[in-house]
């Protein structure tokens, strides 16, 4: 990325943004998009609740609590499966850091990373301080938040060499939506977005895949950044103009704002583990189904997929994280026991002696034609040899859940109950679902829904 470049006056490109966070309303976004929104918001919802359980969770909200309270007379937000009021920062950073943690949201291949991970628990949080939230006001602030952050995405790795977490760059989607929420003027949105920029996050993602813990990708405190970057921009505290946003070499990638959706353009993982593993679980559970494979029967894995996943670990995890960030685990799990849920990233599953064993039976090897084709697919292929000598292959295999096509509602819904119902009563559940798919209804409140869960108390949390 250009390292100096002066700019007295906004740029072409602040403007065009200002525009389309103050302006944009939902007859300008197609209705596809604003649907797409209603599902990832679900989703994001289901994800939440299943990650409360989780050690990073409980430990992001016990921190909050004690050390992220808001100050007399100060806005406040009470988080979500807890009520505990905290600031606004502090309630993004332990709603981010729980949601990020469970590695089970959406994302945008070219990104590389995540942004709805933050921009819900950013949009919850300001949500706490307005009159009235419509659900449609609701959705396209999301949409908002979602065009902006992985357009600051796409100018980051196309700017500069290391790859960096999701929280480098989606805390500028949710410095977008609570300006637009909030009304503040451009010159505020100006410095916030400029603030949230040169504070988020550039935390190196190989550095955290090598070694996973509770950092995961950076959003727990991305989206924190960004309430924080809007709430000191409105106390005049000022901030550079974003590069991601206001340099040259990076207004490419802001040309096609309002016109090209992203939002739409969106994966929705089926499982809670890293991206990079999805093609490989899924040619394992095709396998396994297609040729009634038992465990018992097999010999060797072998997985051929791209570097970033074969770079993945092929041990047996002793953390949640470390599962998460694994590519021999999840496969092991999907031989064995035919799924990859919430469970199967749980510490009480890391003793089982049959996971153990298909984990030690199965190695990773980089095609040099699919890692030509990495980011814009992930893609493997798996060869699985039995103990009598027989063996399958896979073909090729692309990742299930998007994004072409798009997930429907037909598969959401029923991931949200999966993930949702593991620390949710069938009721809740109900409840849930019934109020997140109406929000694009006239008459949709988004505050109760922010009430809804902050009152809900689920199980085993």
């Amino acid at each position: 990325m250009t390292e100096m470049q002066t700019l007295a006056e906004p740029s072409d490109c602040f403007e065009a943004v200002a525009k389309f966070v103050r302006n944009t309303d939902a007859d300008d976004i197609p209705d596809r998009v604003l649907q797409t929104a209603k599902l990832l918001t679900l989703d994001l919802i289901g994800v939440l609740a299943a990650a409360a359980k989780l050690d990073a969770g409980v430990i992001a909200r016990n921190h909050a609590a004690n050390h992220w309270a808001a100050g007399e007379g100060a806005p406040k937000a009470r988080m979500l499966f807890d009520g505990r009021p905290v600031s606004l920062p502090g309630f993004a950073f332990a709603m981010a850091t729980q949601l990020d943690n469970l590695d089970a949201h959406d994302g945008w291949q070219p990104s590389k990373g995540h942004a709805g991970a933050a921009l819900f628990p950013a949009l919850a949080a300001f949500a706490e301080e307005q009159a009235a939230m419509s659900g449609r006001e609701a959705l396209i602030n999301m949409v908002i938040g979602y065009e902006l952050s992985y357009r600051a995405a796409a100018a980051l790795h196309a700017t500069v060499e290391d790859y960096h977490t999701s929280g480098a760059w989606n805390a500028l989607g949710c410095v977008a939506m609570g300006a637009r929420l909030r009304g503040v003027s451009d010159e505020v949105l100006r410095h916030a977005l400029g603030i949230a920029e040169y504070h988020a996050p550039r935390s190196q993602m190989m550095r955290e895949i090598a070694n996973p813990t509770m950092l995961h990708d950076g959003t727990g405190f991305g989206a924190p950044v960004g309430v924080y970057a809007l709430l000191i921009a409105e106390d005049c505290f000022t901030g550079a103009p974003a590069a991601l946003v206001e340099f040259d070499d990076a207004s490419p990638h802001w040309s096609d704002l309002g016109h090209n959706w992203l939002a739409e353009q969106q994966y929705i993982k089926p499982y809670p583990i890293c991206r990079w593993a999805h093609a490989p679980i899924d040619a394992a559970l095709d396998l396994r189904r297609k040729h009634d494979i038992k465990p018992e029967e097999v010999e060797q894995v072998d997985i051929f997929t791209f570097a970033y996943s074969a770079d993945l670990s092929c041990t047996v995890p002793t953390t949640s994280p470390m599962a998460q960030y694994s590519l021999a685990w999840p496969v092991a799990a999907a031989l064995v026991r035919g799924r990859v849920g919430v469970d199967e990233i749980l510490p009480s599953s890391f003793s089982n002696a049959d996971l153990i064993a298909m984990t030690s039976r199965i190695k990773a090897h980089v095609a040099a034609d699919l890692e030509a084709r990495y980011p814009q697919d992930r893609l493997a292929r798996m060869t699985i040899t039995l103990k009598d000598g027989r063996s399958f292959e896979s073909g090729e295999t692309i990742a299930s859940g998007g994004p072409d096509p798009q997930p429907t509602e037909a598969e959401v819904v029923p991931k949200f109950r999966q993930f949702a119902g593991s620390v949710m009563t069938a009721k809740q559940v109900e409840a849930v679902e019934k109020t997140v798919l109406s929000l694009d209804h006239e008459e949709s409140d988004f505050k109760a829904l922010v009430d809804l869960l902050a009152d809900m108390k689920l199980r085993e949390t």
